[in-house]
């Protein structure tokens, strides 16, 4: 059987399950892995059976709960590389201390090498730079701790993983029953990705967090059986929400978020009707309401929804959605 499951779509967490033969793979991790396992057993999915998370891209409502859920279960986790990197850099703690705070720690170190000395300045510890911040690693190689001392017990990183696996868009790859074919999309993330999955003859396309749809991604939105597609925010609501101008400017820039307007662009002239499903994801709780999307969506479609054909259903935040089978 394949099985597509919307677990959770928005600002606030996005996840699914794609399921085919004997594969499970989670499409990113959103969730925290307690939300992620609830809404999983909802729907009739055992975490247990995840074979593998596979990752859009690296903004924390697609990635919130992934270093977690993926010890959980011990199971890989698939990046672009620079994916991977940004994720890294955006979790590991950056500890800093302002300049008054070296020079003390200076005093206090020297002062401990020689308890009998009057040091008012530790002129040995000087640093490479005199800026308001100084970091805590160039500081560990100019100022040595005091012999004997036992040093602190570093945390437990943050991005470890039980296994990282690279892909790169427009290279297919294989996990499990599952082919997958990554595809470049235009958001302001490192190397953000949508996918097409395909498993025993059925193809499914996930294309999110997108500011426009390029070639490319009409390309690879063909010829699916299912297809989830960003409606993200309704013009007219974004424009006169609560959004600072500058997210209102991000969201609408080429690198933002879908409207239900450019959704039901491609759905009336791009889009060749082939799928049995239409699913809209990513809806703004701020900027949209789900019925503008549909109605959007729907006026669109211009009456080629049925049963049979081009279904429509909405991915929303707070609950998972009913699995697509197939």
């Amino acid at each position: 059987m394949v099985r597509f499951t919307v677990l959770a779509s928005g600002s606030k967490g996005n996840s699914t399950v794609v399921t085919g033969g004997e594969t499970r793979i989670l499409v990113d991790a959103g969730l925290s892995c307690r939300e992620l396992f609830r809404r999983m057993k909802l729907v009739d999915e055992d975490p247990a059976t995840l074979d593998a998370i596979i990752v859009t891209h690296e903004h924390s409502d697609h990635v919130a709960g992934l270093a977690v859920t993926a010890r959980k279960l011990g199971i890989p986790v698939y990046f672009t590389e620079a994916t991977h990197r940004a994720w890294v850099r955006w979790l590991s703690p950056r500890k800093q201390m302002t300049y008054a705070q070296w020079l003390e720690q200076c005093r206090q170190q020297a002062a401990a090498r020689m308890p009998d000395a009057d040091l008012p300045v530790a002129d040995d510890c000087d640093p490479e730079e005199s800026n308001d911040t100084i970091e805590l690693a160039a500081i560990a190689e100019e100022c040595e701790p005091a012999p004997k001392k036992k040093k602190p017990e570093l945390p437990k990183d943050p991005t470890t993983l039980p296994s990282v696996e690279y892909f790169e868009a427009g290279k297919p790859l294989q996990i499990g029953d599952i082919s997958v074919s990554p595809f470049t999309i235009p958001h302001d993330a490192a190397d953000p990705v949508g996918f097409v999955f395909q498993a025993e003859g059925v193809r499914m396309a996930f294309a999110t967090d997108l500011g426009y749809i390029p070639p490319n991604v009409k390309a690879q939105l063909k010829s699916v059986d299912l297809l989830l597609l960003e409606a993200n925010h309704d013009l007219e609501m974004l424009r006169d929400g609560p959004y600072p101008w500058s997210v209102k400017q991000r969201v609408l820039s080429r690198v933002g978020h879908l409207s239900n307007e450019a959704a039901a662009t491609y759905l009336e002239s791009e889009y060749d009707g082939q799928a049995a499903y239409v699913v809209l994801g990513h809806l703004s709780e701020s900027n949209n309401l789900p019925e503008l999307a549909r109605i959007t969506a729907e006026r669109a479609l211009n009456g080629r929804a049925s049963l049979l054909a081009n279904r429509l259903l909405l991915a929303l935040q707070h609950e998972p959605l009913a699995s697509i089978c197939f």
